[in-house]
């Protein structure tokens, strides 16, 4: 099944219509939009965004997930329960349903927004001051990101080429996640006056630690646990090619 076809058919299944009135509504055949959703048919990116318009589907949530955002990021299979759950709740009385299509449309996207916070979180990226240049969008699985709180997890931006010989470039971007001592083998976060800098560390006897970077060469220095700062460690390296 495509994406696209996956978030055309979450939509009409939302509001309960069958095949027949949403090609109706868009003047395609039931047949054409059946193909679409079980993935016999690749639809266009435009012609899918006229289907969910002619729906009601706002554009973009108030969390700006686009729609282009839903289809590359989201498994919308696993947005199913949640949506239920969602129409269920916030399901309008007759007197609301009577206040005009305007309160529908702020509904609808509610009900989009709660269903999508379950499995689509934006991952801020920050550089080495912790300033927040850009984001990134992450699935959510079972509440968390990679096994930490959602909103503990950023990306940070590789400050230079201290790991070069780690396969870290300067400008790559690294998921992080809250860590608090570091972890035998593992490239940790650390805290410095200077900003945040990065290190892959060695658990030594007698509360000790090998920072290492590796640039030209590699380079070992060993502290003492109390003296090093430890604010995340990273597990995941993204870089352009």
């Amino acid at each position: 099944m495509s994406r696209l076809g996956d978030l055309i058919k979450l939509e009409r299944t939302r509001q309960g219509l069958s095949y027949k009135q949403v090609a109706k509504k868009c003047g395609v055949s039931d047949k054409y939009l059946m193909e679409v959703e079980t993935g016999k048919r690749i639809i266009a990116d435009d012609q899918a965004r006229r289907i969910l318009k002619v729906m009601g589907m706002q554009q973009q949530t108030e969390a700006d997930f686009t729609l282009d955002d839903i289809a590359a990021t989201v498994d919308l299979q696993s947005a199913v329960p949640q949506l239920s759950r969602a129409v269920e709740e916030k399901k309008l009385t007759k007197k609301e349903k009577r206040e005009g299509d305007a309160k529908d449309e702020g509904v609808a996207g509610s009900i989009w927004l709660d269903a999508l916070a379950g499995v689509l979180k934006h991952v801020p990226i920050v550089n080495a001051a912790m300033k927040e240049v850009g984001h990134r969008l992450l699935p959510i699985t079972d509440g968390k990101i990679e096994g930490a709180n959602p909103d503990k997890v950023y990306y940070l931006t590789a400050p230079d080429n201290d790991l070069r010989g780690f396969r870290v470039m300067k400008g790559d971007l690294l998921l992080v996640v809250p860590a608090s001592a570091p972890v035998d083998g593992a490239i940790m976060v650390l805290d410095t006056p200077f900003g945040k800098i990065l290190r892959k560390t060695v658990r030594m006897a007698g509360f000790q630690v090998m920072l290492q970077k590796f640039d030209a060469s590699c380079e070992s220095e060993i502290k003492n646990m109390n003296e090093i700062v430890v604010v995340g460690r990273c597990v995941r390296l993204e870089a352009d090619l």
